[in-house]
């Protein structure tokens, strides 16, 4: 293994993930630079603020920048250690998009010189890592060794598995999967690694690492998925299916899961797909699971719709259109969808979105005629329907006086009251 100090260390996207990893790192005495295409949040990093709502984090990155420990640039510079941590999404037809994590490839690549770890955190199809070695040996043809010897670089994955709202604890103490290329890279990568990770280090191979990770949120949205279709069922059969839950629960061997308006988040209502497309003919229940998901956002609104009749101009209070609670994070998020997809539906109604954790709605919301951004308080005294979407700490404990004569969707089951006193089955 070549003598590489680990001391300075790029990581190349500074979103949810690669923010806090580089903060951790610079916490823990290595020289980061954060490398993003966006300006703005260059500004922020370099200003020791963070563009994103994370407990703990704002703390340790304004730290890290005071003790010039952690630097933020557009640009990709030399360092001992690349982390790659871009977004992968799908494209049509839900297969990888790893244009990313290419283009971060092509960015690390002029500055190599030999010995260097590169580390792809991305969430990525099994033989994404190869493929990103693969990038950058053929723009270094002059790093690859002779044949059937490895090369004088050292390629690994090691996926995040952390928890928004959490991460900064999380992605200290979990345990860590790192599959390396080389059981050298494996071995360089976890020297990286253990500066300030205290969970157990699991070292395995490259694609072993990169479908443990697909394996672990394909395992949540099939559970997700039985919660999901159990709520369309008891509805159907006029059954609570909170009660219900709660009830088979007490099997000492039976733990399902909360039915919610969807899945949403970069996680489990993307990676699944990515077994999908590597095994299509042999993933049927995780595809099952995945259409399952899905389809919830639709019985959702179907719901609401059908509560809309009753009113002429109906207002409808959507409260949350983050994925999930108690934070900002919009991505794939179910409760956006609909909200989108009712103001469309709504021709003479008005969405009023409650949403505690952003300061103006996303592009696609925003500017419509019929969907605005108001505090609770306005949202529940306006609104003929209230559509819960997100359990966001501050829904939980609205008042039941101001919710009087309401009609009431609660898609999170954190009402019972509301049930209680309705006596009505609860939404999908």
């Amino acid at each position: 293994m070549a003598n590489n100090p680990l001391e300075t260390v790029c990581v190349i996207g500074l979103g949810y993930i690669g923010l806090p990893t580089a903060a951790v790192l610079a916490q823990a005495g290595k020289r980061v630079t954060g490398v993003d295409l966006q300006e703005s949040v260059v500004e922020s990093v370099n200003a020791g603020r963070v563009p994103f709502v994370e407990e703990g984090l704002e703390t340790v990155v304004a730290g890290a920048v005071a003790r010039e420990r952690l630097h933020a640039q557009t640009s990709t510079p030399p360092a001992n250690a690349y982390i790659v941590s871009v977004p992968t999404p799908f494209k049509e037809g839900h297969t990888a998009d790893l244009g990313y994590i290419e283009s971060a490839a092509r960015s690390i690549a002029p500055q190599l010189t030999g010995g260097e770890l590169v580390v792809l955190e991305s969430t990525s199809p099994p033989g994404t890592t190869e493929h990103m070695a693969d990038v950058i040996l053929s723009e270094r043809s002059d790093l690859t060794a002779a044949p059937g010897l490895p090369t004088s670089l050292y390629f690994s994955h090691a996926p995040e598995r952390v928890l928004p709202g959490r991460i900064m604890i999380e992605m200290v103490d979990n345990d860590r999967i790192i599959g390396g290329t080389t059981e050298a890279a494996s071995q360089l990568t976890r020297t990286l690694y253990e500066s300030f990770c205290r969970g157990e280090l699991l070292l395995t191979d490259a694609r072993t690492a990169e479908m443990a990770k697909l394996t672990e949120n394909a395992f949540r949205d099939v559970n997700i998925a039985f919660a999901n279709e159990l709520s369309l069922i008891a509805d159907q059969l006029k059954i609570d299916v909170w009660d219900l839950i709660e009830l088979a629960n007490h099997h000492p061997r039976v733990n399902i899961l909360q039915p919610g308006p969807g899945v949403g988040g970069h996680c489990i209502a993307v990676d699944p797909w990515f077994i999908i497309d590597a095994a299509p003919s042999t993933s049927r229940l995780i595809r099952t699971a995945r259409d399952v998901n899905d389809s919830k956002p639709d019985a959702v609104l179907q719901k609401t719709l059908k509560a809309a009749e009753r009113f002429k101009a109906p207002r409808v209070a959507a409260l949350g259109i983050a994925f999930k609670a108690n934070i900002d994070d919009l991505r794939q998020s179910p409760s956006r969808d609909i909200v989108g997809r009712l103001a469309d539906s709504l021709e003479d109604g008005t969405v009023l979105v409650s949403e505690p954790n952003i300061e103006q709605l996303p592009m696609e919301l925003a500017g419509r005629p019929n969907i605005e951004l108001v505090g609770l308080d306005d949202a529940l005294e306006q609104a003929d329907i209230v559509l819960l979407l997100v359990d966001h700490v501050q829904f939980k404990n609205v008042d039941p006086d101001s919710l009087q004569a309401k009609v009431i969707i609660d898609t999170r089951g954190i009402w019972n009251w509301a049930r209680q006193l309705s006596g009505a089955t609860p939404p999908p």
